[in-house]
């Protein structure tokens, strides 16, 4: 008998009607006679609105508190699943983090899953039962009720997979899969029928909604498969999944962008050991992440010009950040809030050579101009006006073929 992990997050129980209709899912699975573990986030919304709650009370909520108000969502909406199972003649019940347990370390809000006991809840699946379980939390050494951050009901059935060896592990969302690129920004992206773990930790932190990239992290280093499909649409979706393959016969997978961002150019900078360290630790030091990072070095080697992007909501703290630092002197600071990054990627530029040049001229050809580069292995970004994101996005989705 197969065992299947099935989580449903929050939009998918936003409701009692989209509660009713997740159950209906659960049952065909269960008919198809699969043991069935549900993972479920809370109903949409009431995570935000505990959050506001904590901040009504305090300016400096109890972190350990905090993760109890919030760990109280999911308990809803697992007691409402568990209910309604029951009622329609399946055998079910919800099981909080500390009634299994789900052992956790790490800090409050930030916590990680470390082990899940499996003998007493293996014992109620194999007598029938359907164990609706509470995502996105656990408990620490100390017995106290601690979170796991965003997308954490992913995390929780990612290692529900791993600890109980399930043969299929379903992430149900309000999308049907992942997509070549943002449906809103090319209407005619297409979904991908599978892609690659670093592809889609690529993605995901680049800004793609399906996944955050913890989760995805979390799914390759343990090795689990996961579907991604729609709770409100019966469809299929895509899978998440490695390869014994090398590489892929696709050689681009999927374009991404990004909004927010902001391209900082500090000019004359005098050059010396370390002065990159000194502009960019007061930025570490104040959770400011720092992205692209371009170095332009005059020919005489005493100055240096250095471009680096971080998202504009921190422009105002990076401007005053650097403008105090009394370790760096420089000529001239510019700032520039309209541009955003665009990224393809794809496991099979890693055997195609050529992939660079066909980006940058197929950039040209609609006469986008290039403002930061940068690579890795199995993706290229580039910084280009805002304004022209939509353009750069529907001729990079032709140059690949990806229509």
């Amino acid at each position: 008998m197969k065992t299947v992990v099935l989580k449903f997050g929050g939009t998918s129980v936003g409701s009692i009607e989209r509660i009713k209709k997740v159950c209906k899912i659960i049952a065909s699975y269960k008919k198809n006679k699969n043991r069935i573990i549900v993972i479920s986030s809370a109903m949409s919304g009431v995570t935000n609105d505990l959050v506001n709650k904590s901040k009504l009370i305090s300016n400096n909520f109890d972190r350990a508190e905090y993760d109890t108000l919030l760990s109280t969502g999911e308990q809803v909406s697992c007691a409402l699943i568990a209910g309604r199972l029951n009622h329609i003649g399946f055998k079910s019940r919800s099981w909080m983090s500390w009634q299994i347990p789900i052992i956790t370390e790490g800090p409050h809000s930030g916590a990680r899953i470390n082990k899940v006991a499996v003998k007493e809840l293996y014992n109620y699946l194999k007598n029938g039962g359907i164990p609706i379980i509470t995502g996105f939390q656990g408990i620490n050494n100390k017995l106290r009720l601690t979170t796991i951050g965003r997308s954490g009901s992913d995390a929780t059935a990612i290692m529900f997979a791993k600890f109980f060896k399930a043969n299929e592990c379903i992430i149900f969302t309000d999308v049907d899969g992942v997509y070549t690129t943002d449906p809103r920004q090319y209407k005619n992206a297409k979904k991908i029928k599978k892609i690659f773990y670093d592809e889609m930790l690529e993605m995901a932190s680049l800004g793609s909604k399906v996944m955050q990239p913890t989760s995805v992290q979390d799914a390759k280093l343990n090795k689990i498969n996961i579907q991604v499909k729609s709770s409100f649409v019966s469809k299929p979706g895509t899978l998440i999944a490695g390869s014994i393959k090398s590489f892929s016969d696709k050689i681009i997978t999927g374009i991404s962008s990004t909004k927010n961002d902001a391209k900082i150019t500090i000019v004359g900078v005098k050059d010396r050991p370390g002065v990159a360290a000194s502009i960019f630790r007061p930025l570490s030091q104040n959770l400011i992440n720092v992205d692209m990072v371009v170095q332009n070095i005059s020919l005489d080697g005493k100055e240096t010009d250095l471009t680096f992007t971080i998202k504009s909501d921190d422009l105002k703290k990076t401007e005053k950040l650097i403008k105090r630092n009394k370790k760096i002197s420089y000529k001239k600071l510019s700032f520039d809030k309209n541009v955003s990054k665009v990224s393809i990627i794809g496991v099979g530029m890693i055997t195609t050579p050529g992939i660079t040049y066909r980006m940058f001229q197929a950039l040209a050809s609609k006469k986008i101009n290039i403002l930061v580069i940068s690579t890795s292995e199995i993706k290229i970004s580039v910084l280009v006006s805002a304004k022209q994101v939509k353009k750069a996005i529907n001729i990079l989705h032709k140059e690949f073929k990806l229509d």
